[in-house]
Order: C-alpha cells, then sequence, then structure tokens
C-alpha cells in the first residue's frame, strides 16, 4: 500500500519535470566570430571566400607565390586539396582577406612541391596554412 501511495505522489512530479523539459526548440543560432562570408562566382560553382578583420590571423592563414621549375608551375603539396569529385585544387589570394578556390592538374609531387600542367600563374600567392579552414568556410560548414 505504501509503495502504491509513493508511486501516487511520483508520478505528477515525473510529469511536470518531463513537461517543464518540452519547451520550444529553434534552429535559429548566432556563429560568435563568424570568420567570413561567401560570394559565389558567376557561372561557377566556386565561392569568393572573404575573410572578415582580423579572421585571417585568427585562422592562421599563411600564402607563398607559385613559382616555375622548368617548364611547370609548383606550389608547396601542403596548398593542395581534392574535393569529393576528385578535382585538385588551391586557394588563391587576389585581394587582402579574399580567397578563390582555382582548379589545377597535378603532373607529380616531389620534394614537397607539387608540380602542375596547369593552375594560377607565377608569381599568384596560394594559401598554404589555412585551406582546410577556408574550404570550410565555403561549403557553409556549420551554416
Amino acid at each position: 500500500m505504501q509503495l502504491r501511495r509513493a508511486a501516487l505522489v511520483a508520478l505528477p512530479l515525473a510529469v511536470g519535470l518531463l513537461a517543464s523539459c518540452g519547451g520550444a526548440t529553434s534552429d535559429e543560432y548566432v556563429i560568435e566570430n563568424d570568420p567570413g562570408s561567401v560570394e559565389h562566382v558567376e557561372g561557377s560553382d566556386i565561392g569568393r571566400v572573404t575573410l572578415t578583420d582580423g579572421a585571417a590571423g585568427r585562422l592562421g592563414v599563411r600564402t607563398t607565390p607559385v613559382t616555375r621549375i622548368g617548364q611547370r608551375l609548383a606550389v608547396p603539396g601542403r596548398a593542395v586539396f581534392a574535393d569529393p569529385d576528385g578535382a585538385w585544387w588551391v586557394y588563391t589570394n587576389p585581394a587582402p582577406g579574399v580567397y578563390v578556390r582555382h582548379e589545377i592538374k597535378l603532373v607529380r609531387h616531389r620534394q614537397g612541391l607539387t608540380l602542375l600542367s596547369s593552375g594560377p600563374g607565377a608569381g599568384t600567392e596560394v594559401v598554404t596554412v589555412g585551406v582546410a579552414e577556408l574550404s570550410g568556410i565555403e561549403a557553409e560548414v556549420g551554416h
């Protein structure tokens, strides 16, 4: 009998607690310190990533120029990445705080350098540190 009485007291308490957990939910959220924005390049599936003031520093973005080795263009291997479809890319840095994905064609990789048959021209700045972060921003991961 006492067990039944305890259950009758506990049941309303449990229902009340569960009901208080069922508040309204929302898919809206605020991204604090959003690192940048993406503007799609017309006629392509490429996005132009523009970082906010200070975001390049927070993300640790570094660049280096494309060089020539003989007849081939060369970039550091850490600048190169592949998309899910198997295409190869680098991010160029055409203006301060602006990064644009540029498709490349690989010839070979040797001694930390990737030799290209096509890509951005010699002297073009490419991202060597922060590539994954830029890719995530461009793909709007987390947005």
